[in-house]
């Protein structure tokens, strides 16, 4: 089974400085922290307990570890201090950068993620959550974004990539399909380009919680975007897909488009698994593991010639 998440450092390896501004913000002495699993960033991701009962989320990451992470960091940091009352993220404490490392505090969400398989209680919560989103974030509550399909033409270059460099175990089915798959994803960035929706852009089981009363939160906001209002559901689809689930979830998007999209995320994860990570190890893995999970479902729905 591939690994779903990264290896990170913890509360007390974070230096005394960096912990002590965590503290200030969280408003109280971290008295006991807890690591969580997930996500690829080698940054903590930990869940703190003060001295007076209070609990926070502190996630903290320096340029040492990552360089893409910091800036994937301040990215988070700005979309989520913006977010409305209402929309079901988790609130922002409070966020520290000093150029180096940057600490952002927010609310614990007391919650786990999905399981995977995905189960249909918990898809068709994820679904409800997403669309709830949707409408408090429409129109966005923040300006500077990118456009959805500025923020992954990058992104959905990746059959373009291999087309010109195919790697000697790509699959037969897409070397033989290289063409209809770059027609694809050209038309997906074509489909997300019109909205005004505050899109997540990364929506996976890691990047969710269902809390005790079975509704979600939708955490990890750094690739945030404005698309339309369907573009994370079509990731909550993909990601269904990945875990070996059907594509119900998809029923209300165009099919065209969902199929279009897809391919283009799928080529994205296909191509960039073949780059080393440096200091982020088992994500090219799991990159590749996502997008030979979607292949079959793509072969059947891919408008082809």
């Amino acid at each position: 089974m591939v690994q779903t998440y990264g290896a990170r450092i913890g509360w007390v390896d974070l230096p005394r400085h960096i912990r002590l501004q965590a503290e200030r913000i969280a408003g109280g002495q971290v008295t006991a922290a807890v690591s969580q699993n997930g996500g690829f960033s080698p940054g903590t991701a930990d869940r703190v307990v003060l001295g007076d009962g209070r609990r926070a989320f502190v996630k903290a990451v320096s340029t040492s570890h990552n360089e893409r992470s910091v800036e994937l960091a301040r990215n988070e940091a700005h979309v989520t201090a913006r977010m409305p009352g209402h929309a079901p993220v988790p609130r922002l404490l409070g966020s520290y950068d000093d150029g180096e490392w940057i600490v952002l505090v927010l609310e614990d969400v007391e919650g786990r993620h999905p399981r995977t398989p995905w189960v249909g209680e918990e898809v068709a919560a994820t679904a409800g959550a997403l669309r709830d989103l949707a409408s408090a974030v429409t129109p966005p509550p923040l300006t500077g974004l990118p456009d959805a399909a500025d923020h992954l033409a990058p992104h959905f270059a990746g059959w373009d990539l291999i087309a010109a460099d195919p790697p000697p175990d790509l699959d037969l089915w897409v070397r033989a399909h290289l063409d209809d798959l770059r027609r694809a994803a050209d038309r997906g960035l074509a489909a997300v380009r019109h909205g005004e929706t505050l899109a997540h852009c990364d929506i996976r089981a890691d990047n969710l919680l269902v809390r005790p009363d079975g509704t979600v939160r939708v955490v990890d906001w750094a690739w945030a975007s404005i698309g339309p209002d369907w573009l994370d559901t079509v990731l909550l689809g993909m990601n269904v897909l990945v875990h070996g689930g059907d594509d119900r979830v998809l029923a209300g998007v165009d099919p065209r488009a969902a199929a279009d999209v897809i391919a283009g995320f799928t080529g994205y994860l296909r191509e960039r698994s073949r780059h080393p990570s440096p200091g982020i190890p088992h994500v090219r893995d799991f990159q590749r593991a996502q997008a030979d999970a979607v292949l079959p479902w793509l072969r059947e729905r891919l408008v082809t010639g």
